[in-house]
């Protein structure tokens, strides 16, 4: 059941304090008003402010008189956002106290928060949504896009990921929690489940697109022999040969270096836009020349080496602008980015550069995100990568 369209309208800020109580205020100060019918909030917040997630999300949900909220943590967040004076500027928070807060008003009956559960079937355990309100909604509404966060723990996460999508027809985006300790996600409560976020119906505006952080260096090869995560040949001959062959003699004489430098990458069947996921390079066995990599293979797989890039990474950040801006129909309202924490600082820089590539795009526009353990993009789970999602 559709609704009439209608522009979503947003606020968002951030605060640094060391004190989440006082986080919480200077956002509420510099936000100001909030938007009128305001009736969904968006939390990110760094893994220091991990155990107080649920003492935020009551201060806020107290102030505010907001029901519905998502969001999680991560050892970065991200944002364009007002600070408590009420300027905007671009932020990116590592390792410190941080959190951002974007509060958004959707027309009545068009989004959904959820969470994952599973239930116990005659042909196995599947994947269920769950909370208060979301069988009637689903009965009523395709859910035409799916903000989601998830615990990098499920190591059947991936799957899951596919599954909600095809299950539901849902196009998927957002991140998995980064921490160096709990894990909390957001689902109108605190939650440890696989998978939380909101479902929107297909009248709310939205685009999304995401950007690589790594490019090709080899062509594509085949993998010959595989058992499980580790290659043994490629091409039919000895993986470590082939992987020597494709980074060059002055990487090989010093296979040490390639660690962070050097990926996996899988081309994505059915692409029309040359799109693959990158996995990381676990270990090289010299005694028989294979690879351990972070993913199941097996042979007949496609398969090419890439390196992480700064320039390609910016490269592909503005390309992916690019091709936003010639889909939008108006200006956009406001945004979610999604950034793997392989990228940020460690990519693009200090002071915040990859923030602020976006801003030079979009100027005020209200933008809150994290830096996440793995980004989900359509029905897949991403490494490496940005996703960018525009409300308009």
């Amino acid at each position: 059941m559709n609704t009439v369209r209608a522009d979503p309208r947003f606020k968002a800020a951030f605060s640094s304090s060391p004190d989440w109580a006082k986080a919480c205020a200077e956002i509420l100060n510099g936000m100001g008003d909030l938007p009128a019918q305001a009736n969904l909030g968006f939390i990110y917040a760094t893994d220091v402010f991990a155990d107080d997630l649920s003492s935020i999300l009551t201060f806020l949900k107290t102030k505010t008189g907001l029901e519905n909220w998502t969001g999680t943590v991560g050892i970065g967040i991200g944002a364009n956002a007002a600070n408590q004076l009420g300027r905007f500027s671009a932020v990116e928070l590592y390792d410190e106290p941080g959190l951002c807060v974007m509060i958004g008003s959707f027309p009545s009956g068009t989004f959904q928060v959820f969470e994952s559960g599973q239930a116990e079937m005659d042909e196995g355990i599947k994947l269920v949504v769950t909370g208060e309100g979301v069988e009637s909604w689903l009965e009523q509404n395709s859910a035409y896009l799916g903000l989601i966060h998830g615990d990098p723990r499920h190591y059947d996460l991936p799957l899951q990921i596919s599954s909600l999508s095809a299950g539901l027809e849902t196009y998927l985006v957002g991140g998995l929690a980064s921490s160096r300790g709990e894990l909390p996600q957001i689902a109108n409560h605190v939650t440890d489940c696989p998978l939380s976020g909101v479902f929107f119906n297909d009248s709310i505006p939205a685009i999304t697109g995401l950007t690589q952080g790594c490019t090709p260096i080899s062509p594509k090869r085949m993998i010959t022999s595989a058992d499980e995560q580790k290659i043994y040949t490629i091409d039919g001959r000895p993986a470590l040969d082939v992987l020597k062959e494709d980074i060059g003699e002055l990487l090989s004489r010093d296979l040490s270096k390639i660690g962070g430098y050097i990926f996996v990458g899988f081309p994505v069947e059915g692409s029309d836009s040359d799109d693959y996921l990158v996995r990381n390079l676990m270990s090289i066995d010299t005694s028989d020349g294979s690879l351990n990599i972070t993913e199941e293979v097996m042979a007949g797989q496609p398969i090419f080496f890439c390196r992480r890039d700064n320039e390609a990474a910016r490269k592909d950040l503005n390309r992916l602008l690019d091709d936003i801006r010639a889909r939008l129909p108006r200006p956009p309202k406001a945004g979610l980015y999604y950034s793997c924490l392989g990228r940020g600082q460690v990519l693009f820089g200090p002071n915040s550069e990859e923030l602020n590539v976006l801003r030079q795009e979009f100027g005020d526009m209200p933008l809150v995100g994290f830096y996440a353990n793995g980004e989900v993009s359509h029905d897949r789970l991403y490494g490496y990568t940005g996703v960018l999602t525009l409300f308009y």
